[in-house]
């Protein structure tokens, strides 16, 4: 069957940014096979468009949208979905990562919990229009299966750490946990495994440069936080002299496929040096200005020819998952701090969303536009709502007015798993209930009780 979603206005994010007020998008098996003006459809089928067969006896699905916007499914590009029992917990505590979420997952955190609370958040994802994502976190096979199940596209990284973590004693069992998982993944496959260091200072420099030749041989991302904690850049800068992004280079780990995530302290040499190198980075501007770390530079990075995509982080770190907050963030943090109305146009922030989302994890052939032969990964963001009238512009409606609320269908590879803005496949009542469950019988709801404000 050949679904067309037609009669809305279509955000192609393709090289020419082109945009059609009344435009359609079709899709048969995983693959986009037509997109351009609905006036396309009507030539060869007529202006009645309802369910009928093509020329070659192929049925055809229409889906006429009533002028929603059709965009292309977003890219995140730096999450940690397991941390969903985190959500709300201590939030204004300083250093939350070192006296609190590390040693609450060493306390609570296994593979039910990080599978129950992985699905969950990758339900989340797909409800707020993410259909791609890099999710960083542990038991790295199980939260790849996760995703096989929930329909989403992208990663799972096995983070290594030179400590003990919740699911590895040491990093060469890390390793080698993400390894098995790697090898049971086709290249082909939509959900991918890939072995992802926690940052630059956590683990030691050999075996950085051991899991970049991985990652690069099995044409994966190699992402790690970098170039975001102030300890992180007082210990590179006294015992090397470097930044995170010169410390990178100087390992040999700063390629092609590497993805720093934050990158909020990086030198004008070290943006040129990303630029050269062909590095990426994901800008988590939500969780960043939470914390108070800083604004990254990511428009000199654009500049240098750097791709920058947005990524949530954590549900313990940005709350939510969904990228419509974070590309209002990105636009009011970074104009503001340039003081320019006219810096970061939406159309912009919509490519860092989608197409430079999907360039930066090295999936731009794959995913982050409508264009024939991609992918079928498609969001309808509905206009019916309050918020969502008028649309002057489609793109200054997605970046200033629209919520994940708005998203009305999702699909991925050509699966409808979002539909009238209810998950088709999943239940997200049982899975809370599920998570709430599990949650009650750890540390996770002491803690709960100690924070609740009542």
């Amino acid at each position: 069957m050949r679904t067309i979603i037609y009669n809305g206005i279509l955000v192609t994010m393709n090289h020419g940014r082109a945009v059609y007020p009344r435009g359609y998008v079709m899709m048969e098996g995983t693959k986009i096979t037509g997109v351009g003006p609905v006036e396309e459809l009507w030539f060869r089928y007529g202006r009645d468009l309802g369910q009928k067969k093509d020329l070659d006896g192929e049925e055809l699905c229409f889906e006429d949208v009533r002028g929603a916007v059709i965009m292309p499914g977003m890219v995140n590009t730096h999450c940690h979905m397991s941390m969903i029992p985190f959500r709300g917990l201590g939030d204004d505590c300083k250093d939350r990562l070192r006296v609190f979420l590390l040693p609450m997952e060493q306390k609570a955190m296994d593979r039910e919990m990080a599978v129950l609370a992985g699905r969950y958040g990758a339900c989340e994802l797909l409800l707020a229009g993410v259909t791609t994502v890099m999710d960083m976190y542990y038991f790295a096979e199980s939260l790849a299966q996760v995703m096989d199940e929930t329909g989403i596209r992208g990663f799972a990284g096995e983070t290594v750490m030179d400590e003990a973590t919740c699911d590895a004693g040491t990093p060469r069992e890390a390793i080698a946990a993400g390894l098995k998982a790697m090898e049971a993944r086709g290249a082909d496959s939509r959900v991918k495994v890939c072995l992802s260091p926690h940052g630059t200072t956590t683990l030691e420099g050999g075996l950085l440069r051991r899991i970049y030749d991985i990652d690069r041989e099995s044409k994966v991302p190699f992402t790690l936080h970098a170039g975001e904690m102030d300890y992180e850049m007082a210990y590179l800068r006294d015992t090397y002299h470097m930044g995170a992004a010169e410390y990178l280079d100087h390992l040999g780990v700063l390629g092609p496929c590497t993805l720093l995530a934050h990158a909020i302290q990086v030198s004008e040499r070290e943006i040129e040096l990303l630029g050269r190198r062909g590095a990426s980075v994901a800008h988590c501007i939500g969780s960043n200005t939470k914390a108070a770390k800083g604004v990254a530079p990511v428009g000199k990075m654009m500049e240098a020819g750097v791709a920058v995509g947005l990524g949530s982080d954590g549900p313990a770190s940005g709350n939510t998952l969904d990228l419509f907050t974070q590309m209002r963030f990105c636009a009011n943090f970074h104009k503001n701090e340039q003081r320019d109305r006219s810096a970061f146009p939406a159309k912009d922030i919509v490519a860092m969303a989608t197409i430079q989302g999907a360039r930066a994890l090295g999936l731009g052939d794959v995913t982050g536009s409508l264009e024939v032969g991609k992918e079928a990964d498609v969001v309808v963001v509905e206009t019916d709502s309050a918020n969502m009238f008028p649309v002057y512009d489609p793109y200054a409606a997605l970046v200033y007015s629209a919520q994940a609320s708005n998203v009305a269908a999702v699909y991925v590879a050509g699966r409808c798993l979002v539909k009238d803005k209810k998950l088709v496949r999943q239940d997200l009542f049982r899975l809370r209930e599920e998570l709430l469950g599990k949650m009650k019988t750890t540390e996770f709801g002491k803690m709960g009780e100690t924070f609740f404000v009542k």
